[in-house]
């Protein structure tokens, strides 16, 4: 055994445990720990560095990667080695980010990197709802300032029976996947998608959650103290001067209360408060600015941050002037783009939102290909926010982790009403064309009528609303539909999404300790009376699913064909297929069922006489004569010894019709019975024993002749005699 290892355990129920244990592994860095659930193994480590960065904020970088190596899979492109982090990795390092990042101390400006690595993985573990424990852990196993342990867990639902960490298998059957965030005392972060479920059992959820982080963080004080608690590093902290706040504040609260007061738009606000900010400094020497021009700036957002804040606790007023259940004026528009294949426009007050709908065969869906999960995805959602949504020139530097988790939060809401049955692979693009307040939800909306528009049968329309909260631990003010600065100046961020029916999606954040149920409840329930207001402003617009997809968009068929002949489609080399496609200016995919080993086809095109051509070739190279149907045939090439006929119903068949089974009489030359493109019926006969060939007849349906007398079958005996008998057989040669 190596010394100074020291473990910890958590009893998850159900015969699950997960082990925390530290001292064996990277004992370089501030604090490291590994930790366990069945075979599903994390690294987390965390370093921070001892000197103040010059940045005024925290450089926190939390980062999340899945070793290939840890399910025993190559990772795939030339290199063959794990590149730029995937979306479900950026997805994991948010969820771990959101809760980690308000519990550093508000001074504490070192860089300091949180790093989670998959070490190794097993099928029934999902290793996201671990990496939040791992992080906590590391955190309090180092000496770098904390506020106290948190974790993470997942919740499901099966059956109405909640289920911690739910493996990937139990989450198909779940109603509910929800993460949550959360101290002892205090959840942090809630993030979920829901089978339109009510309010009711999302706090449950939360509850159930809940009281399994209290058991994980207790396991993480255990492991502490088993080692040995390190005392908190000093860190230079920011300077104070408290008689310099007095007189900023005392210069700038009623002015800036004033300002918020007047409800005004962002701009003409932005203007106002800058010249308080003006004038401040003008009270001020130079030297006074030049020594304490960074203090002067944070004590004036400070009182601009409290007089905006007791306005709203005081008179129930707004910064513009909307009540706490005020939503902003909404106006949208679909079918606003002439060449896409649906599209909408969603306004509402100073966030916009365009969403563009394209379909597409399966040949378009999203490929996954993970350590952890491989598949495909046929309805994805990407979201982009440039700078001049916000008024802003800045550097384009790729998309950015929040483009990510936004893009994805209201790609989960919409998912949920997708179709079962959705033939095409849908993409929806939403592009942030102003912002002042949530525009994830505004995609959603902008998403939702787009979809109707593209004529994609979603079940129910979905609508998204972003609340806040205002609390000073008295009094609170739940915000509905909050803008930006709301956002920023306020205790909670909590984005809800949902049809008539139900919650479909969320996304909480929480920065003030001990947010009671109760308030939680009451924000819910002021959501839901939001979300079905925007909801009519949607439903005004568009109602309904168009009946199908626009004259300019794709149609799709899809049809199942037997495995044998799915080559026969496809052709040499592709040959069949590629000719197809050209000839009727459509997409073809064929894909097998893994289930049936049946062929399943996708025809794409925009317009149907191609699409019917390639549904009637497909017949002709799966049709089958029966014995003793009656077929019509056409002439396509004559030979001596008969004519080549195509059956009419499915071209590209051919049978040879033999000279003999033209008519009842004698025949010297075909010609003298049919011609080419003659067109006539035939009797189908099946394979003939004797030629072991297909056999069709003409003068099967004819009446035989008057007289005729049937031509017996020659015999070997009749043979021998033609040739002088048995004595004149030619001797055998050996």
């Amino acid at each position: 055994m190596i010394p100074n290892v020291h473990t910890s355990t958590i009893d998850l129920g159900d015969g699950r445990t997960i082990t925390l244990e530290t001292g064996k592994l990277a004992k370089q860095a501030d604090g490291s720990v590994v930790v366990r659930s069945g075979n599903c193994m994390l690294l987390a480590t965390v370093v921070s560095a001892r000197q103040a960065s010059p940045v005024d904020f925290l450089p926190l970088t939390v980062d999340y990667r899945e070793k290939f190596a840890a399910a025993g899979r190559f990772p795939g492109g030339f290199f063959k080695r794990e590149a730029r982090p995937s979306n479900e990795e950026v997805l994991t390092m948010r969820l771990v980010d959101r809760v980690l990042r308000p519990l550093f101390p508000k001074d504490y400006h070192a860089e300091t990197q949180v790093m989670i690595q998959l070490m190794s993985h097993d099928e029934n573990v999902m290793p996201d709802a671990l990496a939040g424990l791992a992080a906590s852990t590391v955190i309090q196993l180092s000496d770098i300032p904390f506020e106290y342990p948190i974790s993470e867990v997942r919740v499901g639902q099966i059956d109405g029976r909640f289920i911690i960490n739910p493996s990937k298998e139990q989450l198909k059957e779940s109603n509910v996947d929800i993460m949550i965030g959360a101290s002892a005392d205090s959840v942090t972060m809630v993030e979920g998608e829901f089978d339109e479920v009510s309010e009711e059992v999302m706090t449950d959820a939360i509850r159930f959650g809940h009281e399994a982080i209290k058991k994980q963080v207790a396991a993480q004080i255990e492991l502490a103290e088993a080692v040995g608690k390190k005392e908190t590093r000093e860190y230079e902290a920011e300077d104070s001067d408290e008689e310099l706040q007095q007189k900023v504040h005392d210069f700038s609260y009623q002015k800036c209360y004033d300002i918020a007061k007047g409800g005004s738009s962002k701009q003409e606000r932005g203007v106002a408060f800058g010249e308080v900010k003006e004038a401040l400094l003008e009270i001020f020497s130079e030297e006074e600015i030049e020594e304490k021009g960074k203090l002067i700036g944070k004590y004036f957002s400070k009182a601009q941050k409290e007089a905006v804040r007791e306005l709203v606790l005081a008179e129930g007023i707004r910064l513009d002037g909307r009540q706490t259940t005020d939503i902003r004026p909404i106006w949208c528009e679909v079918d606003y783009l002439p060449s896409t294949h649906g599209s909408s426009v969603f306004t509402r007050g100073e966030t916009q939102a365009l969403a563009t709908v394209t379909l597409g065969t399966s040949r378009e869906a999203n490929i996954i290909d993970l350590p952890t999960d491989q598949g495909e995805e046929n309805f994805y959602l990407h979201y982009n926010f440039p700078p001049f949504c916000t008024g802003e020139a800045r550097p384009l530097r790729g998309t950015s982790r929040r483009e990510v988790g936004h893009g994805n939060l209201a790609q989960r809401a919409l998912k949920k009403v997708m179709p079962d049955d959705c033939p095409y692979t849908v993409r929806v693009v939403s592009e942030v064309l102003e912002s002042n307040g949530s525009s994830s939800m505004a995609t959603v909306c902008a998403g939702t009528m787009a979809l109707m528009d593209a004529g994609v049968q979603i079940s129910n329309p979905v609508s998204g609303i972003a609340m806040g909260l205002i609390s000073d631990g008295e009094r609170f003010a739940v915000l509905s539909d909050i803008l930006g600065d709301e956002d920023h100046l306020g205790d909670m961020d909590f984005k809800v999404t949902g049809t008539e029916n139900g919650i479909t999606a969320c996304q909480m954040d929480i920065k003030i300790k001990g947010l009671s149920y109760d308030i939680l409840i009451q924000a819910l329930k002021q959501a839901r009376d939001g979300r079905l207001h925007i909801l009519g402003k949607l439903t005004d617009t568009i109602a309904t699913p168009a009946g199908d997809v626009k004259k300019h968009a794709p149609k799709m068929v899809m049809r199942t064909v037997p495995n044998e002949y799915i080559g026969a489609i496809i052709g040499s080399g592709g040959k069949v297929i590629q000719e197809l496609q050209k000839e009727t200016n459509t997409t073809i995919v064929i894909n097998e069922d893994p289930d049936t080993g049946e062929g399943i086809v996708e025809i794409l095109g925009t317009g149907a006489e191609g699409i019917d051509q390639v549904q009637a070739r497909i017949d002709a190279l799966m049709f089958k004569p029966e014995v003793g149907e009656v077929y019509e045939v056409q002439v396509i090439k004559i030979l001596e010894f008969g004519a080549v006929v195509e059956y009419t119903d499915a071209p590209g068949n051919e049978v040879l019709l033999h000279v003999s089974e033209l008519a009842w009489e004698r025949t010297e030359n075909v010609t003298d019975v049919v011609n080419m493109n003659d067109v006539f019926e035939v009797k189908y006969f099946g394979i003939d024993p004797r030629t072991r060939k297909e056999k069709v007849s003409r003068k099967a349906l004819l009446e035989k002749p008057e007289g005729y007398v049937e031509r017996k079958p020659r015999t070997g005996g009749d043979r021998d005699k033609r040739r002088g008998g048995e004595n004149n057989r030619r001797p055998k040669r050996y």
